[in-house]
C-alpha cells in the first residue's frame, strides 16, 4: 500500500492550532487542502493565517513565491461537511471529547466514499473507542502530530483494535510522504511518547514532594548532568501544567490507576490555583516582566582530595576515572576485601557511590554522586548524603567533581537520586512496551528522540548502561518503597536475567 497520491483532495475538520499546522503540512506537500469547522467564518480566518506563514516561509527562503501561491490556490476553507465528500483522506483535530469525534466521524461516513481513509489526532483518547462507532472501524487510524505540526518530525501513527493493516500502512506511507518521520504503535494510553514520558514529569515532581530538591536545581540537574534539553518544571510550565496533567491524569485512568502512573499531588495544586505555566505568567516559576529566575543550589568552593582510590568497576561512571587523572588527583586501584561495592574511597575514609536505588543512611560514612549522561561534558553534578555522613567526606566529593569542572548540588538523601531514577524508570516503561506489543525498540527509540527531545532513546540509553543497570537500580528502589511503584516490570526482569548475544552468557 503506497501512500496518497498528490492529486487527493486531503480534508482536516478543526482549525486551530494543530489543524491549521497539519492542514499545512500536506498542503506544503502538495495536495490540495479542505478546512472545515462547525464555527462560521473560523476556516477562512484559518486559511488566511495559514497563508501568511506561507509568506513567512518565502521570506526565510524556506518556500518560492511560485510554490506559495499554487499553495494557495489548492487551500479551500469549506462551509458545510458535504463539501470534503471527494476527499481521500479527512484528519480531526477537534476537542478532546469521545462523543464529539464519535458524532463527527458517523456524519463523515454517510458523505465520503467507503475506501476514504479518516484519522483522528487524539493525544489522550482511545483510537480503537472513536473507531468502535464506525460502519468501516478498519478504515480508521490514529495520526498524532506534535505540535507545531509544520516544525516537529514525528507522527505516531496508531492503529486500534479493528484497524486494517492495509489503512495504517497508507496512513504511515502518507505521513513518510509528508516529510514526516511516522512510527508505528497499537493503540495504548499515551500512545508511545506520552506513556514512555511519563517518568521524566513524575520522579522531578516526587523528588521535589520529598523536599529533596527546589525546582530549579531538578531542572539544572536533568540538563545539566542528564542532558535533557529541559528540565521538568520549566518543560511542563512551557507546555501548561493543566495540559501536562491532563495528558498524565488520562494515562493514569486508562492504565486503571496504575501506581507506575500516579499524578502528582503538587502539580494539582498548581493548577487549582490557577498557575499554569507561561500562558498564565506564573506556573512552577515566575514568568512575569522583571521576574528574576531562581538559580540552582550550588555548593561553595572545596578543597580536591589529595587522592582517590578506585574500588571495583565503576560501570557507567567509569570515564570518572580518566577525568580525575586529568585533573591531577592520583587514583589508585586497588581490591576491596570487604565487598563493598565499586566505588571511589577518599583520604576521610568515606566513599563516593555511584547512585544505586539505596539512601546513604544505610550505609556509613557515603556520599552517592548522580548519572550523567556524559561524564566529560556535564557541567554539573548531584551529590547526596545523610545526615551522617562526615563534614570532611562531603568536602572532599564536592571538590573531587568541582576539580572536574563541575557544578556540584547537593540533594536529600533519596534512592535513585533524579537522573538515574528518571532513566531507570524511562527504560523500563520502554522494555515494557515492545513486550506488550506496543512498538519496536527502533520505533520507540526514535520516538522519545524526535517527540521529546531526549539525549538518547530507552534502549540506546540501556544499552550503553547495561543490561542489568536499570533493574538492579529499580528493584532496590522497590525495597524501600514497596508501593509498586518501582517494581521492575516482567519485561525488565527478563531482559537483565537473560543472555548477553555479544557474550553468550547470563549477565
Amino acid at each position: 500500500m503506497t501512500a496518497l497520491d498528490l492529486s487527493s483532495p486531503v480534508a482536516v475538520v478543526g482549525t486551530g492550532t494543530m489543524g491549521q499546522g497539519i492542514a499545512q503540512v500536506a498542503l506544503v506537500a502538495g495536495h490540495p487542502v479542505r478546512l472545515y469547522d462547525t464555527v462560521p467564518g473560523r476556516a477562512r480566518e484559518a486559511a488566511d493565517a495559514i497563508g501568511a506563514r506561507l509568506d513567512r516561509l518565502v521570506e526565510k527562503d524556506r518556500l518560492t513565491g511560485v510554490d506559495r501561491d499554487a499553495a494557495r490556490a489548492r487551500l479551500l476553507p469549506a462551509e458545510d461537511l458535504p463539501e470534503l465528500a471527494d476527499c481521500a483522506l479527512v484528519v480531526e483535530a477537534v476537542l478532546e471529547r469521545l462523543d464529539v469525534k464519535q458524532d463527527l466521524f458517523r456524519a463523515l461516513e454517510g458523505i465520503v466514499d467507503d475506501d476514504c481513509l479518516l484519522a483522528t489526532n487524539t493525544s489522550s483518547l482511545s483510537v480503537t473507542a472513536i473507531g468502535g462507532a464506525l460502519r468501516i472501524p478498519g478504515r480508521f487510524v490514529g495520526l498524532h502530530f506534535f505540535n507545531p505540526a509544520p516544525l516537529l518530525p514525528l507522527v505516531e501513527v496508531v492503529s486500534g483494535f479493528a484497524t486494517d493493516v492495509s489503512s495504517a500502512t497508507r496512513a504511515y506511507e502518507t505521513a513518510r510522504a509528508w516529510g514526516k518521520t511516522p512510527v508505528a504503535c497499537a493503540d495504548t494510553p499515551g500512545f508511545i511518547v506520552n506513556r514512555i514520558a511519563r517518568p521524566f514529569y513524575a520522579e522531578a515532581f516526587a523528588v521535589y514532594e520529598a523536599q529533596g530538591a527546589d525546582p530549579a536545581t531538578i531542572d539544572a540537574v536533568l540538563r545539566e548532568s542528564g542532558g535533557f534539553r529541559m528540565g521538568a518544571f520549566e518543560l511542563t510550565d512551557l507546555i501548561g501544567q493543566d495540559v501536562n496533567e491532563s495528558v498524565t491524569q488520562s494515562v493514569w485512568q486508562s492504565f486503571f490507576q496504575d501506581v507506575r502512573f500516579t499524578p502528582s499531588l503538587a502539580q494539582r495544586r498548581l493548577v487549582e490555583s490557577g498557575r499554569l505555566g507561561r500562558k498564565t505568567g506564573q506556573g512552577w516559576y515566575d514568568h512575569r516582566d522583571g521576574a528574576e529566575r531562581p538559580e540552582p543550589d550550588t555548593a561553595e568552593k572545596r578543597q580536591p582530595p589529595a587522592y582517590v582510590v578506585a574500588e571495583g568497576d565503576l560501570g557507567p561512571a567509569a570515564e570518572l576515572l580518566t577525568l580525575i587523572r586529568e585533573a591531577g588527583i592520583p587514583v589508585r586501584d586497588e581490591d576491596d576485601d570487604e565487598d563493598q561495592g565499586a566505588c571511589l574511597l577518599l583520604p576521610s575514609g568515606g566513599r563516593l557511590v555511584l547512585a544505586d536505588g539505596q539512601t546513604a543512611v544505610e550505609f556509613r560514612d557515603l556520599v552517592y554522586f548522580d548519572l550523567a549522561l556524559d561524564y566529560r561534558k556535564a557541567t554539573r553534578i548531584a551529590l547526596s548524603a545523610s545526615q551522617d555522613t562526615s563534614p570532611q567526606t562531603l568536602a572532599e566529593a564536592t571538590g573531587l567533581f568541582q576539580a572536574l569542572g563541575k557544578q556540584v548540588s547537593f540533594i536529600g538523601d533519596l534512592p535513585g537520586m533524579i537522573v538515574a531514577r528518571t532513566v531507570a524508570r524511562i527504560i523500563d516503561l520502554a522494555h515494557d512496551a515492545v513486550a506488550k506489543g506496543v512498538a519496536t525498540e527502533e520505533d520507540i527509540d526514535t520516538a522519545m528522540r524526535l517527540g521529546v527531545n531526549y539525549p538518547l532513546g530507552p534502549f540506546e540509553w540501556s544499552r550503553r548502561l547495561g543490561r542489568t543497570w536499570a533493574y538492579t537500580l529499580l528493584d532496590d528502589m522497590h525495597r524501600c518503597d514497596t508501593s509498586g511503584r518501582y517494581a521492575p516490570s516482567l519485561a525488565l526482569y527478563r531482559h537483565a536475567h537473560a543472555s548477553d548475544p555479544r557474550e553468550g552468557t547470563a549477565s
